[in-house]
């Protein structure tokens, strides 16, 4: 399959009534162009449900955004939302009251309100982002289903299969409403890229592939209240957490699970805590292996111990290898691969020993720049942003079905969930397929 397939039930042909967008911003704005571009500009007609927004959304000039959790991920979220004309943050929701005051100076224009359900009572919202602690996302996300709101809800969709199986049905028994999981690397245009060269054939055949996290972080928060500082330190409470697999690791396991084609059938984990010795039992340091239907494995190596390296993926082929390394990503070829053509007039850079031939679509303007592999790329956003502007694009252009819809945030959440428990146990898990039926 394509890496990338719109299925659309309908496209509008010039502008909408009653919106200041339309066709031509959008093909001239839209994240969702290249996007069309990397799947060939293929539409494929949606054969399933039929899908259609309320009027009263189609008529709307902006989306109107609700957001629920404040915390350090929520405000990152506000931050991209400002950049996105097509956004408005209507109102923000924190339970915490330090958020109030502290969103009162960076988003002045919002709203305030400590109980979600007053969000989710507003007609004027049109959609929510649920950005709170995990564990916390099934009750919200129902009820925003049910009071009619389109969801964007970050990864992992639950900290337990039964929450994320019952979030996956709601959304499922709601298609006029748009659920979107922000397992963001796949609206991101550099992976969409790379996601197009392998299923091209450019590595050959996939024999291995690794990804590591590295960041020296405790997890541990400390607050004057101690009711507070149990809320905050919700990653390393046994009973809801889902550690680094869940947290961190989850959209490492989507993109092995996405650019390999298939779904892992083992999972293997082993979790230590080697630094943060402070009483807590998640592990701090976590290495899995994936074992995929044709023998693959694939090997993901977590840490708060070490900023060392940071973080990367590298997928390996009897052909070539691929490095995706901070929004870039280059192909190193094997001496006796067959040439594809285009890689003789590509941009190459040199990794030690070997030469990478960069996979961008803007290499020859970067050679002009003097760039060199380590420089940021002008022009490239953060991959929140992508995420956040596909789903407002669905909003206005839409319907479509997301690049992470609710099928494959609860395949990524299944697997992310089974990962930790099998690093919490030192052991081996066999993924049943009864695990990903809905």
């Amino acid at each position: 399959p394509e890496p990338y397939i719109m299925k659309r039930t309908r496209q509008p042909d010039g502008p909408v009534a009653g919106r200041t967008l339309n066709r031509r911003h959008f093909l001239k704005k839209s994240s969702l162009l290249p996007l069309m571009g990397l799947a060939g500009g293929v539409h494929e007609i949606a054969a399933e449900r039929p899908r259609a927004f309320d009027e009263a959304d189609r008529r709307a000039d902006v989306m109107n955004v609700g957001l629920i959790g404040y915390g350090a991920w929520g405000r990152e979220i506000a931050t991209m939302l400002a950049r996105i004309p097509e956004a408005t943050l209507r109102t923000v929701c924190d339970t915490y009251p330090v958020m109030q005051r502290r969103a009162a100076r960076e988003v002045p224009e919002a709203a305030f309100v400590a109980d979600y359900r007053a969000v989710l009572d507003d007609p004027d919202i049109h959609a929510v982002i649920v950005a709170t602690p995990t564990h916390l996302h099934r009750d919200i996300v129902l009820a925003a289903l049910e009071a009619g709101k389109h969801v964007y809800c970050e990864a992992p969709m639950a900290a337990s299969v039964e929450d994320a199986r019952a979030m996956a049905r709601a959304a499922l028994a709601h298609p006029d409403l748009i659920f979107h999981v922000g397992q963001q690397y796949r609206a991101d245009p550099q992976y969409l890229s790379v996601a197009k060269f392998i299923r091209g054939g450019a590595l050959g055949r996939m024999t291995m592939a690794r990804a590591q996290w590295h960041a020296k972080q405790s997890w541990r928060r400390t607050s004057p209240s101690a009711e507070r500082q149990r809320a905050q330190n919700w990653r390393l409470d046994e009973t809801v957490s889902t550690g680094l697999p869940g947290e961190v690791g989850i959209h490492l396991i989507d993109t092995a699970t996405w650019f390999h084609g298939s779904r892992p059938v083992s999972v293997t984990g082993f979790g230590q805590i080697m630094l943060w010795d402070d009483g807590r039992t998640i592990p701090d340091t976590v290495q899995l292996v994936f074992g995929f239907p044709d023998g693959l494995h694939c090997l993901l190596d977590l840490t708060l111990t070490t900023s060392f390296d940071d973080q990367y993926e590298v997928f390996f082929g009897k052909d070539s290898t691929i490095l995706l390394r901070e929004s870039k990503a280059w192909m190193f070829k094997e001496v006796d691969a067959p040439m594809l053509g285009w890689e003789v007039y590509a941009r190459r850079d040199k990794f030690y020993k070997e030469e990478g031939i960069a996979l961008l679509a803007n290499a020859t303007k970067l050679d002009a720049q003097d760039l060199g592999p380590t420089d940021p790329i002008p022009g490239v956003e953060p991959t929140l942003y992508y995420a956040l502007k596909e789903f407002t694009d669905n909003f206005f252009f839409g319907p479509f079905e997301p690049s992470v819809d609710a099928r494959r945030g609860y395949e990524a959440a299944v697997l992310a969930i089974q990962a930790h428990e099998a690093t919490m146990k030192n052991t081996r898990i066999d993924l049943d397929e009864a695990l990903f039926v809905l």
